[in-house]
């Protein structure tokens, strides 16, 4: 029988105190710099980040039609038991990691917008919601342990006011530009491409105006500076907006570039005495918070020309422009996803070649692969989840079946029928076809799976 003593005991074993303290880790700016000396990584960029949580999952290599592919064991959601699972994709998937692996060596895709393209109910928006969930996961690590940091000022009570960075910045920003370059190179010494600790930029006008206070307030003393600071660990978070962030199309009436970059507080403007003073205004917009992680666009083709020309510069210089402020650095992923109407609009639009130009476009497709689509349909319909429910003999296996034959295209080899076609693409064995073969088929019909049924139709027939 349950008792309140049974379920109080659940709630302890499951909850571990000493990972809560590491997770909640505060020190002054001495203690965080011996933590770089000895953990280089835990000052790591976004793109930096992204890339060691994919792979901190594993992988595995293999060879399909001649083609040697990687599978990346993160996407089949091993966080949740599989709940996000992505199967029959990991060619998109490749590309994707290889998008994140250049960005990561400073190659050039780091100041692109990543562009999930390809039909409805392809798994874009699951591929974005894992990354999202893989972050929150991996900065709760040892390994993907990130700091930001928190001013403390004094009260005129006695007190201390502690003021957080309010883009979580990462605190090796506070070194001088006159020494960072050098502090850099030596922590980078030893370090692998790719694994180098870049920190570029300046901090965000609030902590700007702090650093440049204290700084007058202590004659230019800047170790007399940096005693106010706090650092602290930062866990990544989309629920309490920290590092994560998520911004899709409204009503155009209804929504402006102030829910991208941040807006005046009004009702501190008495109390500073001026709307550019940055005490009077709140960095809460969707990039600003997105600081130091990941930002989502849902449909990012729909919004109105507006917000994407805040992309231009946030992709591009990495820099995005809050009413009445400079210029600010952030250090963010930027990944979009969009449909093919909307796709093929931009292709079209002259004016949007500025944002063309800054994007990099990987195709999500259908899976063309049958057993990889019937895993699919198992998941959501299994006898541990379906359960009084009698659903026929091979009902999922039909239903994946005629699924992926309207996402092929007709054969041009003669008497090779659909039906075969998909065997082949299975991995079957068919008289008188080779690897080679299915090779060639591919490169004939290079828009397979861009179109056909969805698996959301298919799993709405099936739970109807």
């Amino acid at each position: 029988m349950l008792t309140k003593d049974t379920i109080l005991s659940i709630v302890q074993q499951k909850l571990d105190p000493k990972q809560f303290r590491n997770q909640h880790w505060e020190g002054g700016f001495d203690d965080y710099l011996q933590i770089v000396t000895e953990r280089p990584a835990v000052a790591r960029n976004a793109f930096q980040r992204l890339y060691d949580m994919i792979l901190s999952f594993g992988f595995e290599r293999y060879t399909q039609f001649r083609h040697d592919l990687i599978r990346y064991h993160f996407f089949a959601d091993p966080i949740d038991h599989g709940a996000d699972a992505i199967f029959g994709l990991d060619r998109s998937l490749m590309q994707l990691v290889d998008f994140l692996k250049s960005a990561a060596h400073g190659y050039g895709t780091e100041r692109r917008i990543l562009l999930l393209h390809g039909p409805v109910g392809s798994a874009k928006s699951t591929i974005v919601r894992l990354l999202k969930k893989g972050l929150e996961h991996y900065s709760k690590t040892d390994e993907g342990m990130l700091f930001t940091f928190s001013w403390m000022i004094p009260a005129e009570n006695g007190g201390v006011h502690e003021h957080p960075c309010p883009m979580h910045e990462e605190p090796l920003r506070l070194i001088p530009k006159e020494a960072r370059k050098d502090i850099i190179n030596r922590l980078n010494e030893e370090l692998p491409e790719g694994q180098r600790i870049q920190v570029y930029g300046d901090l965000d006008p609030f902590c700007r105006r702090m650093y440049e206070d204290l700084l007058l307030r202590h004659q230019g003393d800047w170790r007399k500076v940096i005693a106010h600071l706090k650092v602290r660990r930062l866990i990544l978070s989309e629920k309490d907006r920290r590092g994560v962030g998520t911004f899709q199309p409204k009503d155009e009436k209804n929504q402006d570039s102030t829910e991208l970059t941040g807006d005046i507080n009004y009702r501190k403007i008495a109390e500073y005495g001026s709307d550019s003073d940055p005490r009077a205004f709140n960095f809460d917009g969707e990039l600003n918070i997105a600081n130091r992680g990941l930002i989502e666009f849902i449909e990012v083709l729909k919004l109105d020309v507006a917000f994407l020309y805040d992309l231009l510069g946030a992709s591009q210089e990495h820099v995005i422009k809050p009413k009445k402020f400079a210029q600010t650095d952030i250090d963010e992923v930027i990944i979009g996803h969009t449909n093919e109407p909307e796709y093929k609009k931009l292709q079209s639009n002259e004016l949007m070649e500025a944002f063309r130009d800054r994007t990099i476009k990987i195709d999500v497709p259908y899976n063309i692969r049958l057993s990889e689509e019937i895993r699919i349909y198992q998941k959501d319909f299994n006898k541990e989840r379906i359960r009084g429910i009698h659903i026929a003999p091979h009902t999922v296996e039909m239903a994946a079946m005629w699924a992926v034959l309207t996402r092929l295209e007709e054969p041009k080899k003669a008497g090779l029928t659909l039906m075969q076609k998909m065997k082949l693409y299975d991995g079957k064995a068919i008289t008188g076809f080779t690897e080679d073969s299915i090779r060639e088929l591919r490169e004939e019909a290079p828009r397979e799976g861009m179109q056909g049924i969805s698996p959301r139709y298919i799993q709405d027939k099936i739970s109807n």
